[in-house]
């Protein structure tokens, strides 16, 4: 089930918010709640990998307690063995058939092409982290119905932010919702709404043409630079507005429920370097790496410089491999770690005089990298690539570029506007309340606009238009 979807919006959701708030006597019976409708809005869009989902809980409930109590290598052992079978798990449904694929034809077989459950990745994250922070004595070892309401929350159980079990331990048994908060939560979400219906939507209808155009060859249909630029630039725009909204709803949500979560994008595209870019960029994400593998590694705290390099590129190995099963994704992670360890050893960016010339090589470097990300094969890539220099007998103007541009603009306006941390000094000036003319004006058009792009939104879902979020396929 998509939120920004008319079945999520007017049926789930309110009959969710009734049951809870009718509930508010007993936080029991509102983790129930919590708990039942969750696995109800996975089975929603899984009916046939639901099990999947519960027998993570029910696993990781059973190794927690074991990882709680004995000896230190009895616990280590048990610690090994619920890491090898949450990583088995995602291995056979999210790599199994890529491995296969490389096995000489006569080895492969077509039964080894598994549907890719929903969230597989997300979850199972949590749980790595849920075990090992248990195994470390951080969180106690809790209960299957604890566990499951972490792991199956609906918010976030699709396509993140990744929580760790420490950060909502005690709200699980004890939060409060306020007016406040909840106001503050369906005002997350409503703007989570809009940027996935009104922009990256928008950008997707502009992307996935260019990209489909691209991968047919140039014999049937030739894409000029100028075209192949605006391609990808409508890709950038559109993963970050399709996975940042995303999270701006999921946010939101657990805000209405009284779970505070963590923020998962701080305008990454106002980036100075790739490495200040990824921490902007899905930073659960990046946290998890860090805390879960790179420092258990050793980090960058070593003197060795070889265990430090040793170290960046496993995590960004695994960061690829994470996105998917596609070479893409691999060359993909081994461009940022190439890019990262040039920055740490040659220290360039910091050379570089004005700011705008450290926003323009970052943003060059980003939207180069969402071309990897997003092509099908290698193959397409390179012609991607290739066509976007000119290097493909393609030319560089093209008419239909200028046409999109022409019935796109304001939403590419808006894209790179918002892109900004413009509406964060809206919002603060209307928390604040300051007393002046222009915010007086900013605190009464700012909610009717905002309610205004909502019902917007609420016409093109009406009308059936592309509505598909990136990372569920993550």
């Amino acid at each position: 089930m998509v939120f920004s979807s008319i079945t999520f919006l007017f049926y789930f959701l309110p009959i969710t918010l009734i049951l809870y708030f009718i509930c508010s006597f007993s936080r029991i019976l509102q983790n129930i709640v919590l708990l039942v409708v969750s696995l109800l809005f996975y089975a929603w869009g899984e009916p046939r990998n639901v099990w999947i989902l519960v027998f993570s809980i029910l696993f990781n409930s059973l190794m927690g307690y074991q990882l709680s109590r004995g000896k230190k290598i009895k616990r280590k052992c048990f610690l090994i063995f619920t890491i090898a079978v949450n990583l088995g798990i995602l291995f056979i449904y999210k790599y199994l058939g890529f491995v296969v694929g490389l096995l000489p034809e006569n080895l492969q077989c077509d039964s080894m092409k598994i549907a890719l459950p929903i969230g597989i990745s997300f979850f199972t994250f949590q749980a790595i982290s849920y075990v090992v922070d248990v195994y470390k004595g951080i969180v106690p070892a809790e209960n299957p119905f604890y566990v499951g309401l972490y792991l199956s929350f609906f918010p976030q159980l699709i396509a993140g932010p990744i929580i760790q079990y420490k950060t909502i331990a005690g709200s699980i048994q004890k939060r409060t919702v306020t007016f406040n908060k909840l106001s503050l939560g369906i005002s997350r979400f409503v703007v989570g709404v809009i940027k996935k219906v009104l922009l990256a939507n928008c950008f997707a209808a502009i992307a996935d043409n260019v990209f489909g155009w691209s991968s047919i060859g140039n014999d049937k249909y030739v894409v000029p630079a100028m075209l192949a630029w605006l391609g990808s630039i409508a890709y950038t725009l559109q993963i970050y507005y399709d996975f940042s909204a995303y999270s701006d709803m999921a946010i939101g949500l657990a805000l209405c429920f009284g779970f505070k979560f963590g923020e998962n994008f701080n305008y990454p595209y106002i980036a100075t370097s790739i490495q200040d870019f990824w921490k902007r960029w899905h930073i659960s994400l990046t946290d998890w790496f860090r805390e879960y593998v790179y420092f258990p590694l050793g980090g960058s705290r070593t003197d060795n410089k070889d265990t430090m390099v040793r170290n960046l590129f496993i995590v960004w190995l695994l960061t690829g491999i994470w996105h998917g099963a596609n070479w893409t994704f691999v060359l993909w992670g081994m461009l940022y770690f190439v890019i990262q360890l040039s920055e740490r050893f040659f220290g360039y960016v910091d050379k570089m005089k004005y700011n705008w010339m450290k926003h323009l090589y970052t943003l060059f470097i980003v939207n180069f990298a969402w071309v990897l990300f997003r092509s099908d094969n290698l193959y397409q890539a390179g012609r991607f690539i290739l066509n976007m220099f000119g290097l493909n007998r393609n030319g560089f103007y093209s008419g239909l570029a200028i046409i999109l541009l022409k019935e796109n603009w304001i939403f590419l306006l808006a894209g790179i506007i918002f892109a900004t941390p413009v509406a964060r000094k809206m919002n603060e000036c209307l928390y604040h309340q300051r007393i002046s003319l222009k915010n007086g004006v900013i605190s009464v058009i700012y909610p009717v606009a905002i309610m205004l792009l909502f019902i917007l939104s609420l016409g093109y879902l009406a009308a059936g238009n592309y509505n598909p979020f990136i990372y569920f396929n993550f």
